[in-house]
């Protein structure tokens, strides 16, 4: 009898462990794309995504670019006002963005993380709590980035099929 007590302790201990790490690894994993272009087209890709943002920093050798707290109060209420949560106060966002630069043989990468910090904060009393994140904000982000540097490359190539016509046309 004690020994089917002592499994059956472990096999729950076990499960209720895992499901503890099934949370911190959906709560603590940081969205992240890594694409077939040089730093350079990805770092103009983010910069033209990132147009529409506060931004605080901007530094191309670091690969970050990091916004200032924006207030989302109305998008937060709005999207909560069909469920049971009371309106919140007040919320605010920050957006940071890192790129990293790396090589396979000849061709090159580029690996781009996005990290959105979401705070709310119900009332005076309680102070500013952080939001658990859904990640859409993130994955649009890299999707746009991604959808950037594509048509930045069909560009190049319609410009450089352009040269080339307009060279043989010269001769």
């Amino acid at each position: 009898m004690k020994i089917l007590f002592f499994i059956y302790l472990i096999f729950f201990q076990a499960c209720t462990s895992y499901d503890k790490y099934v949370y911190l690894e959906e709560e603590l994993e940081i969205p992240s794309q890594i694409f077939e272009a040089n730093f350079t087209d990805t770092w103009s890709a983010m910069v033209g995504i990132m147009k529409k943002y506060d931004i605080e920093l901007q530094n191309q050798e670091t690969g970050v670019i990091k916004t200032r707290w924006m207030d989302n109060t109305q998008e937060i209420n709005f999207s909560d006002s069909f469920g049971s949560d009371d309106k919140i106060k007040s919320a605010r966002f920050k957006i940071l963005l890192n790129a990293v630069e790396s090589s396979r043989g000849s061709k090159q990468y580029t690996k781009v993380s996005v990290f959105k910090r979401q705070l709310i904060e119900q009332d005076f009393l309680h102070g500013w709590k952080e939001l658990k994140r859904n990640r859409s904000l993130e994955k649009i982000i890299l999707y746009r980035i991604g959808r950037l540097i594509k048509i930045n490359y069909y560009l190049q190539k319609i410009q450089e099929k352009r040269e080339k016509e307009e060279l043989e046309q010269a001769l």
